[in-house]
């Protein structure tokens, strides 16, 4: 008997070995890919092929996130309409080089803490962009998420149907109304 000696045997095994490979790096990379799709199911290359009104799903969370860019840094976005203002980690206004302003007392969920007031030069979010934004840099938040508040989202009409979230720029001056 030529037993494991055999040639043929050790290039079956050989193959059947990298077949199980692919087959595990194939299943890993489709539930991280349908993983991320549940946390933030509002992508930029989703968001990059809207125009005009920008439609956001809800994550498996009930919370609106999607990406987008502050100063043209990308960004991931919370859509938090109990937040005044726009609101980002310490660490994110750091590497943007923002100036913190006066400082500002918050009441959050975690209790009271501190924040510092800074302008942004441009948000955007899909076809939606604004210029000079208030916002404010505080320490404690996750360094993945910026707040996106009320001083971004009253400038906006929107609507939430299921779970969907429908956001548009007003007609200007009663133009191009329906």
């Amino acid at each position: 008997m030529e037993g494991d000696s055999n040639p043929n045997r050790r290039s079956g095994m050989t193959m059947l070995a990298i077949a199980w490979v692919l087959i595990m790096a194939g299943l890993y990379w489709f539930f991280g890919s349908w993983e991320a799709n549940q946390s933030n199911p509002n992508t930029a290359r989703v968001l990059s092929q809207q125009q005009g009104e920008l439609t956001l799903q809800r994550n498996r969370a009930g919370h609106y996130v999607a990406d987008g860019e502050i100063n043209g840094r990308r960004v991931t976005f919370l859509l938090d309409t109990g937040a005044t203002w726009v609101a980002l980690p310490a660490r994110l206004a750091r590497e943007l080089g923002l100036k913190q302003g006066a400082a500002v007392t918050l009441q959050t969920a975690n209790g009271t803490s501190v924040g510092y007031q800074t302008r942004l030069d441009s948000v955007r979010l899909g076809p939606i962009a604004m210029r000079d934004v208030g916002a404010l840099v505080t320490d404690g938040m996750d360094a993945g998420t910026v707040l996106l508040g009320m001083n971004f989202l009253n400038r906006l009409e929107f609507t939430q149907r299921g779970g969907e979230l429908v956001l548009r720029m007003p007609a200007a001056d009663g133009a191009n109304k329906r």
